[in-house]
């Protein structure tokens, strides 16, 4: 249904999960992607094999670090004249009651969730000025909206990129940038594959459709968002949650 030929899209954790279907459904679309992960070196290598004749890079760097975000930036300006598209889907999870969770599990979901979430949009935002075109896509979570148990450190991350969504929507709107966010709900990736199946079975009777949610589905929410059809959207949050 889209074109994005000659557009050039970056995908945080764009390798596996949510992600990888994102950075398929873009090269089938015609773009060229630069896909970014941090730890799964095995799913990096799988992609990269899959989709050797495609225009896709895959680059490993640790995007809560400033400094390691700024290096890669920099690096992309000198292989690209333009930046169209910046989908912030990397994030982790470190669920634990409140009382008992560990400072380090509180900041490594906040820095790599909320700070990723600005290091990259910010010299994205750069980026995208210099042809007064762009599109900023989140991927937040309705943990951000119901704060379920066990997922402070989560939940308080996802509603932040809401917050971040709606200001930087704001400040970007008359440089022809649009900001918004998608919000999956329980969709079926490894990123639930650990949740016992009791639990899995509580949450699909919670779900009106009564079934979790595919990546592709997902994928296809966040292609409209970027593409030039959805050139009115901006702060807004788009919910893939099967009526949640």
């Amino acid at each position: 249904m889209y074109d994005f030929k000659e557009c050039n899209v970056i995908i945080t954790g764009g390798t596996r999960g949510i992600g990888k279907a994102v950075s398929e459904a873009f090269l089938k679309a015609g773009a060229s992607v630069t896909a970014t992960y941090h730890g799964n070196q095995a799913a990096a290598d799988q992609m990269k094999q899959t989709w050797s004749n495609h225009p896709l890079e895959i680059v490993k760097f640790d995007i809560s670090d400033y400094s390691q975000a700024e290096a890669f930036y920099k690096e992309y300006d000198a292989g690209h004249k333009s930046l169209e598209v910046l989908v912030n889907n990397a994030g982790i999870r470190k669920d634990s009651v409140l009382g008992m969770m560990s400072p380090q599990d509180w900041n490594a979901v906040i820095s790599t969730n909320l700070t990723g979430t600005f290091n990259m949009s910010k010299f994205a935002v750069q980026k995208m000025m210099q042809n007064k075109f762009g599109r900023i896509i989140s991927i937040t979570s309705p943990s951000g909206k119901f704060g379920f148990a066990g997922q402070a450190n989560y939940a308080a991350a996802k509603a932040g990129q809401v917050a971040l969504t709606m200001s930087l929507a704001k400040e970007t709107a008359r440089r022809g940038i649009t900001v918004n966010a998608v919000s999956p709900g329980f969709i079926d990736t490894e990123f639930i594959g650990d949740l016992p199946e009791d639990m899995k079975k509580a949450y699909i009777q919670q779900i009106p459709l009564k079934r979790f949610g595919k990546p592709e589905e997902v994928a296809s929410a966040i292609l409209f968002l970027a593409s030039k059809e959805a050139s009115y959207v901006t702060g807004s949050v788009l919910e893939v949650t099967g009526g949640l």
